[in-house]
């Protein structure tokens, strides 16, 4: 065992004033009628759901009491922390002015020009047109139409290819879960779509025995000059890719790996998309990832941090490339939502923004937050369950291990039908903090808010689950 907090700190506490819920009432409710996303429901049925009833800061309640540390800001989204009053303020000020009106007939509204205007100040300086959807799916949907539209009228119909990569997570709308790579959802519903393919992701501690970081990452990046090759230069119109992978597992690409990909389009002449819905708005120490990881997209597809997910909101940057072409060129557009700039979430957007600027929260990720981060994860790796750990700002991750090894290409993993990932997730759970399992990777990103007291209570919640994990499976016999 590495612990070295006493269990009795570790105690999660109720609220000083904690409104009475009848808990299974509301479970049995949730059951009979709420289908959630990615849940297998007659499972969900026999334990019933966590109700969350409350949240301040880092910090969230359930029904039951109970405080539990935040470690996945929401779904990736919170960034500036719960209980902003400023932002509900401004939202609640919006809807008795304007609730809502759309963009379309040639009409806009003030908060959907003011956050254009905004968002163009921060972007990369080659985006400074903006696209507005309701969440990430739609946005990466709306990249698939724009990248397509943008070759027609290039005279290109036929570059109709998209490339993206294995275990990448685009969303869940028929053409975002096509360009993303889970095998679990292409399996439900014949997808990919025609016109999208996939490459490796450049995971160094799976793929990269032999091989240093930095030769990895240009080998990696080489997957995507095959697939060109393979596909055909004349038919590939866009590459997509996250900074770095998210619900994959955070997976931290080498340095090498982004500026060969930016060579590799930029010498087939293919449009590069940067997926920054999760890594967007500071999560990587920049405001948005490809400044961190130096390359320059065509697109730029954000939701979830752009409004720290208090009212949902998305949309697409658009490089002066492909916005030239299709104001210039291109008549209607015909594409686009009912809530494309809605007011009320525009103005969410505009005060949250705002609060990441005046408490520099981005850089407090760059210089203080992240490498305190990375410090105490580092630490973790001593623990006898830790294969390797990595971090990149206020993204995390570490693999669970049956046995460790010299590198991390050495250690020997869990059968994957013994699932502890899970099995730890639910002691993470149980004893005040969300972390998320992915397989078993476990993988952390707090708000941005998040001090340096608050990621040691965090990360010294997570050593005690991991001691708690360790037992039981060493209680198990998954240990010999």
């Amino acid at each position: 065992m590495t612990t070295n907090t006493p269990v009795a700190s570790l105690r999660v506490t109720a609220p000083e004033a904690q409104e009475a819920y009848d808990t299974q009432a509301l479970q049995q409710l949730d059951s009979a009628h709420y289908l959630h996303p990615f849940t297998d429901h007659a499972a969900l049925r026999e334990r019933g759901a966590r109700v969350i009833v409350r949240a301040d800061d880092v910090y969230l309640w359930d029904s039951d009491g109970k405080k539990i540390i935040d470690g996945m800001a929401g779904l990736w989204c919170v960034n500036a922390g719960y209980g902003r009053a400023s932002i509900a303020d401004a939202v609640h000020a919006q809807l008795l002015q304007l609730p809502f009106y759309n963009s379309f007939f040639n009409t806009t509204n003030v908060p959907a020009v003011k956050l254009a205007a905004l968002l163009a100040q921060i972007a990369p300086p080659q985006c400074q047109h903006v696209f507005f959807t309701g969440s990430g799916s739609e946005a990466n949907d709306t990249i698939v139409r724009m990248v397509r539209r943008y070759w027609q009228l290039a005279g290109k119909p036929g570059r109709d290819v998209i490339i993206s990569r294995r275990n990448a997570y685009h969303g869940s709308t028929l053409a975002g879960a096509s360009l993303g790579g889970m095998a679990g959802m292409h399996a439900q519903g014949g997808l990919p779509i025609p016109g999208i393919v996939h490459i490796g992701q450049p995971n160094y501690a799976e793929e990269g025995r032999g091989m240093s970081e930095a030769e990895f990452g240009l080998h990696a990046a080489g997957w995507l000059e095959e697939k060109i090759l393979e596909v055909g230069p004349d038919r590939v119109a866009a590459f997509i890719g996250e900074p770095v992978q998210g619900a994959g597992g955070v997976i931290i690409p080498p340095a090498t790996y982004w500026p060969e990909i930016q060579r590799i389009c930029d010498k087939y002449d293919i449009l590069l998309v940067s997926d920054e819905v999760i890594c967007g708005f500071g999560r990587l120490g920049t405001w948005f990832g490809c400044q961190l990881m130096g390359f320059e997209p065509d697109l730029i597809a954000f939701a979830k941090g752009v409004t720290s997910g208090y009212v949902p909101l998305g949309g697409v940057l658009v490089g002066s490339r492909v916005a030239h072409t299709l104001i210039d060129k291109g008549g209607d557009f015909n594409h686009g939502f009912t809530y494309s700039g809605h007011p009320a979430a525009c103005a969410a957007a505009l005060e949250n923004i705002r609060i990441l600027q005046a408490e520099r929260l981005v850089e407090r990720v760059a210089l203080e937050t992240g490498p305190h981060l990375k410090a105490r994860f580092a630490s973790l790796t001593a623990h006898p369950l830790v294969g390797h750990a990595e971090t990149c700002g206020l993204a995390a991750g570490l693999n669970l291990v049956r046995r460790k090894g010299q590198t991390a290409h050495d250690c020997e993993a869990f059968p994957s039908t013994q699932a502890v990932g899970m099995l730890c997730r639910k002691h993470m759970f149980d004893n005040g903090v969300i972390m998320r399992a992915v397989g078993d990777r476990m993988i952390v990103a707090p708000p941005l808010s998040i001090s340096v007291a608050q990621i040691d209570e965090m990360v010294d919640r997570i050593g005690y689950c991991l001691d708690l994990t360790l037992e039981e499976v060493a209680a198990r016999g998954w240990m010999a």
